[in-house]
Order: structure tokens, then C-alpha cells, then sequence
């Protein structure tokens, strides 16, 4: 095919591709299915691999994310992105109304209603129909530009069906079910869950690699259209504006009220009403006056606009009674109180069960079992408890007794520990079976032991086969039953065995960076093992000897006595010993940084602090991660923050990269 037929086949995937994603997204009546749109997407990628200079930003092909950014730039709002004052009543949408009509001297407004739906607030840039600029609202005034994840959102339309010059803002969210879906993969993966939709889609606009965004499921919908060249004149026209424009709009909304009547009505009735309906989370209605003229002659305060308020839709409380509390042992050892309760529908979903955080929040509420509670769920994926119903305090019987932390785990029966100045229990036993297989899969991690060929699937088969009980089971598996395992097969079974035998070899920072204990990540175990040179001599160390360590606090300190004070972590370590593991520290190189310390901070252009540090040590240098008068070269990448300020108060040597640069040559 030459240049200009697949200039013509990539016009005509484009524009194919773009309606079917209008009739998906935004008209809710697809027309093809998900494998005949990815043959699509494909052909148009193949199509742009093989001519690159034919790949625009509008295409559909840059939706799926490039590479990971350094750090988010700052841009000017030209027009303020401003928050809005709250409603939580009737009395208060009266009174927003009689200020409304005294400020346009006693003139009758007209009022147009839309949801407020949870999530985040975005202003996007279109020239020539054609996005530009994506960014936060930050502080009203400037914010972070996000347009390269804001691309991944397939709801957004990189190009308009007319090609304009204008703004429009509207709020990024995550549905319900999205989110729910999300935070089952997060507690499978150890990962904290998030609280509400609108925290995931925060979350997820915070990502410096949009090649991740680009697998969350964001949508977009606009509420707000600022030009200097259409002519509409009331909100309600802009809306309609936006949505033949190829935007998302809330997906029904009505037509001008004329009085605060019946705007009250339509708040309380129509949409709060039927807020567990929606498959979006949604925290209130915003009402707002639905004239321009009318917008500029009401004003605004220095915060928000006069002509526009938020009415806040009640928190959803029911009772229902606490049967049982039992704990969930978390991935990392977090031992979580729940409280197991009789059914009861709340926010569109039937609760059984809420979380009750921690040992203090149950003594503090003093919640008991038998109790009637108060629970809500508030947008949360999952509810809580708000307290106990007061005149269910008042009916404890003889039997009722405040709520004793167990001092054993739930799962392994061993003994749980509480840190000082904490407020969780944990299980320390990195053989607990209900947090094992999250720490299997730090164990193999490339940072860790760098075990290739054991994914998720292959290790949570291994476990629940038994094949894999602790950390050592690795290096004496069969290749035989190894092959006979789905996805693996002969030769992958042999190259698993050779990386095992690899990893043997890698030493003590990464062992103990593996085993993972709390607050030892890989610069500290670096440290740790320069210091005492053998993870036996660790092993031994006292409190005051661990401190003198950098990187090494009293928290840090703590976390290793109490690890390497329980029996079954000492046992793992001895079987790893007989496995054949290293247990020592690799020579010290000689080279021409021995003697010297380094300290990364701020970003790096050619290499990642990690790999930065690599260099350092393979030329005999130190790295650590704390600001220390025994710090010789702070090396200060882009935007090098507070431990950039503390070296330059301590006097030390701070270079640029490109002087450290000179340095390892």
C-alpha cells in the first residue's frame, strides 16, 4: 500500500472509529461488538506503526497513553474555576432565591437543575475543534495539565464535530460498578482500596504514566461551555451546544423551572430520590440561574458565583443490629475489625457487613455485639459504622460486655503485635496464610529476588496446590510438576528453575528487601547490609546498633526487632540458608567513588534514582536516603524538593545531574 491509500484507510478508520465510540459513550446504543471495535482500533494502529508521520493528536490511537511523565506543569485558568456554597434544605434553596431576585433588582429568574456528580473537575482546551490543553482545577486560579491522561478517556472527544475555539469544563468520574471492580483487583493485589469514586478518579488523574490511566475506566461528562464565538445565551442552550459538539452531558436533565418551587421539588423528589439509581455516584443537585445576562449581572463573590448553589443530598443512615465482630487479616498483616450485621438495604445495595477500622474506634464508640447500630455508606464502596442507636445503649442485657482485642492472629494463630504510636494490629508471620501469597509476590519481584516466569495466576496456583507453603518451597519445586502446570510447560519450567538458581546468588539487601519488613524498602536494606554485612548479624543487632545505621529511625529499628523476634520468620530464614541462598552482603567494590555517599533527590532525565544508584555502588560509592552530615554529593535532579533545602542548611555538596553524570564517566 503507498503513503496515500493509507492516508485514505486511516481518515476513514478514524472517523468510523469516533462514531462508534459516540454510539457507545455518549448515545448508549452501540452498533458493533467489543471484538469487531478492537479489529478496528488494531487495523488503524498498524496502519499509523507503518507511517508514522500520518499520526495526529486527535486520533484514536493516542487515547491509549505514551510515556511516563516527569512531574505535571502548571497552567492559568483565564476564566476562575470556582467552587460552589452549599445547600442542605428547603429553607436555605428559599433563601438563595431571594438573594438571587434582590441582586437582579426584583426581577423573576429562571432555573435550570443538574446532578452533582462525585468525582473531579476538569477544564479542557479546543482549537480548531481540535483538544490542546487538558488541566486540574488546582486552586481556581492555576492548575496541573493533564492532558495526556485526560486523552485516555474514550468519552472525551480529541476532535469536535465543528471545528471551535472554545473551553469547557465538567467533572472526570468512575461508576459504581467501575469501582467496584477496581478495588476487588487492589485488596486482591494488597493494594488499599478506594473510598469513593471520586477518590479513584482523583487517584487516577494523579498518574504521572498515562499508559496506566489509560486502564482505568473514566468517563467525562461537561456542565460548563466558555466561547467568545457561540452565540447561546442561557445554560440550557449551551448544554444542548456541547452535546452536538460530540460531548457527554448528564444524561437527562430538564428544562427550565421557572420558580424555587419547583426547583425544591425536582431536588428532593426527582433526583434525590432516585440517587441509588444512577449508576454513577452522585452527592447533591446544583441549581443555577439559567440566564447569561442574568450570570453577569448577579456576579460573583471572591469564591463562588452568586448565581449558582450546590443542594447537598442527606447522608443515607439505617439501624440494623451488630451480630458478630470478627477480624480480616489484610495482605500486609493489618489485622482490620469487622462487624458482621443483619442485612439491610442502604444507597441501592443490601449491607451485611461494615468495617469497624481498629481496636480504638470500637472501645472509643464502645461498640458492642447485640448492639443496634447506626451505619452509612455515603458514596464509600464499603459502609462503616457511625455509632451505637442510643436507645439500644440503654437495652444491653446482663451478657453484654465491651469488645476484647484478641492477641492471636484469626488465620495463622500467632501472636499479634500493636506498634507504638499505631493503632493496627498486625500479624508478623510471613507465613500467614491469608497474607502469604501477597508476599510471594514481592518476594519474586524484580526489585526483589527478580524471579521471572512466576505472574500472579502461576503463584496463586502454586499456593493452592500447596506446591509453595513458605518463601524456601521455591527452590526445591520439580520441574515435572512444574510442567504440568497450565501456561508453563517444559521449557518454561526449565527457565523458572534457572532464574531460581539466579537469584540465589543476589545477597542480603535484596533477601531482606524481599522478605519485607514493615518500613525496609530497597535503599534501607541497602544500607543495612553495608553496615552489618550478613542478614545473621542483623539478625542480632540491638536497638542501639540498628540506629546508627542510616536510614534507620526507631520505627524502622522496632519493625526489625520485632521481625526478627518471631520464631516463624528465624525458621524461613534458616530454610532459605539450606536452599542455598546468600545470606551475606557482596564484597564492597573498589572504585573511584569508595568512600564517597550519594543522595538522590528530584527528578532524573537519563537515568531512574534506582539505576542512578547502581552506578554509584558499582564504582564503589555508597547511596542513602537520608539528609546526614555524612552525605559527600546531594545530587539535585528536577524539582528536588525539601531534602534539596536541608543538605544546602548543612552545607553539603549539592551537583546537578549532569555533574554527577561526569563523575561515573
Amino acid at each position: 500500500m503507498d503513503e496515500e491509500k493509507a492516508k485514505k484507510e486511516i481518515a476513514s478508520l478514524r472517523e468510523e472509529i469516533e462514531r462508534h465510540n459516540k454510539r457507545y459513550y455518549l448515545d448508549a446504543a452501540p452498533e458493533i461488538s467489543d471484538r469487531d471495535y478492537d479489529r478496528l482500533m488494531d487495523r488503524l494502529i498498524a496502519l499509523e506503526q507503518e507511517y508514522p508521520e500520518l499520526i495526529t493528536p486527535d486520533s484514536p490511537s493516542q487515547r491509549v497513553g505514551g510515556e511516563p511523565l516527569k512531574k505535571f506543569a502548571s497552567v492559568g485558568h483565564k476564566v476562575p474555576m470556582m467552587s460552589l456554597d452549599n445547600t442542605y434544605n428547603s429553607d436555605e434553596l428559599i433563601k438563595f432565591d431571594e438573594r438571587v431576585k434582590k441582586g437582579l433588582g426584583g426581577e423573576a429568574p429562571e432555573y435550570i437543575v443538574e446532578l452533582k456528580y462525585d468525582g473531579v473537575a476538569v477544564a479542557l482546551k479546543y482549537e480548531q475543534g481540535v483538544l490542546i490543553q487538558g488541566s486540574t482545577r488546582g486552586d481556581g486560579k492555576k492548575g496541573d495539565d493533564i492532558t495526556a491522561n485526560l486523552r485516555t478517556i474514550k468519552s472525551l472527544p480529541l476532535r469536535l464535530t465543528r471545528e471551535e475555539t472554545l473551553e469547557v469544563r465538567g467533572e472526570v468520574y468512575i461508576d459504581k460498578k467501575d469501582l467496584e471492580e477496581i478495588n476487588l483487583e487492589r485488596d486482591q493485589n494488597g493494594e488499599p482500596l478506594f473510598a469513593n469514586p471520586r477518590n479513584a478518579a482523583a487517584g487516577s488523574l494523579k498518574l504521572l504514566d498515562p499508559g496506566i490511566v489509560a486502564k482505568r475506566p473514566l468517563k467525562l461528562y461537561i456542565y460548563t461551555l466558555i466561547s467568545d464565538t457561540i452565540m447561546v445565551d442561557n445554560q440550557y442552550d449551551a448544554l444542548g451546544h456541547v452535546n452536538k459538539l460530540g460531548f457527554r452531558i448528564q444524561l437527562e436533565y430538564p428544562k427550565p423551572l421557572d420558580d424555587i418551587g419547583q426547583v425544591t421539588t425536582y431536588c428532593r423528589k426527582d433526583l434525590e430520590g432516585a440517587r441509588d439509581t444512577f449508576p454513577f455516584e452522585v452527592d447533591g443537585a446544583v441549581v443555577k440561574v439559567n440566564s447569561f445576562a442574568q450570570q453577569e449581572r448577579l456576579g460573583a463573590t471572591s469564591k463562588s458565583p452568586r448565581w449558582a448553589i450546590s443542594y447537598k443530598f442527606e447522608v443515607q443512615q439505617v439501624q440494623t443490629r451488630l451480630e458478630k465482630i470478627t477480624l480480616q487479616v489484610g495482605r500486609t498483616g493489618a489485622i482490620t475489625p469487622v462487624a458482621e450485621l443483619v442485612s439491610q438495604d442502604i444507597a441501592g445495595s443490601t449491607v451485611s457487613r461494615a468495617t469497624l477500622h481498629n481496636a480504638d474506634e470500637i472501645a472509643r464508640k464502645d461498640i458492642r455485639e447485640g448492639d443496634v447500630v447506626t451505619i452509612e455508606k455515603a458514596g464509600a464502596v464499603i459502609p462503616k459504622v457511625v455509632e451505637v442507636f442510643e436507645p439500644s445503649k440503654k437495652q444491653r442485657d446482663a451478657n453484654s460486655r465491651p469488645f476484647i482485642f484478641p492477641e492471636k492472629c484469626p488465620s495463622c494463630h500467632g501472636a499479634l503485635t500493636r506498634p507504638e504510636g499505631e493503632v493496627v494490629h498486625r500479624c508478623l508471620n510471613i507465613s500467614c496464610p491469608a497474607q502469604f501469597l501477597r508476599r510471594l509476590q514481592h518476594f519474586v519481584a524484580r526489585d526483589a529476588m527478580d524471579i521471572e516466569g512466576l505472574g500472579p495466576q502461576t503463584l496463586e496456583l502454586l499456593v493452592e496446590q500447596r506446591m509453595v507453603n513458605d518463601f524456601s518451597d521455591l527452590y526445591s519445586l520439580d520441574p515435572l510438576k512444574l510442567a504440568e502446570l497450565p501456561r508453563m510447560g517444559e521449557k518454561s519450567a526449565e527457565n523458572l528453575k534457572e532464574s531460581l538458581a539466579r537469584s540465589k546468588g543476589h545477597g542480603m539487601s535484596r533477601l531482606l528487601f524481599a522478605l519485607g519488613p514493615r518500613h525496609v524498602g530497597r535503599q534501607t536494606a541497602e544500607s543495612l547490609a553495608e553496615h552489618f554485612s550478613s542478614l545473621e548479624k542483623l539478625a542480632r543487632a540491638a536497638e542501639e546498633e540498628l540506629v546508627e545505621v542510616n536510614d534507620v529511625g526507631p520505627e524502622v529499628a522496632q519493625s526489625l526487632l520485632s521481625f526478627f523476634a518471631h520464631a516463624d520468620n528465624q525458621l524461613i530464614i534458616e530454610r532459605l540458608k539450606a536452599a542455598g541462598l546468600s545470606l551475606n552482603a557482596p564484597q564492597r567494590v573498589v572504585g573511584k567513588l569508595s568512600g564517597k555517599v550519594f543522595l538522590f533527590t528530584g527528578g532524573l532525565a537519563d537515568y531512574s534514582r534506582p539505576q542512578a544508584g547502581e552506578k554509584v555502588r558499582a564504582l564503589g560509592g555508597r547511596v542513602v536516603s537520608a539528609v546526614s552530615a555524612k552525605v559527600d554529593f546531594v545530587v539535585a535532579g528536577e524539582d528536588p524538593g525539601s531534602k534539596a533545602k536541608k543538605a544546602e542548611k548543612l552545607g553539603l555538596k549539592i551537583i546537578s545531574e549532569a555533574e554527577f553524570l561526569q563523575l561515573i564517566k
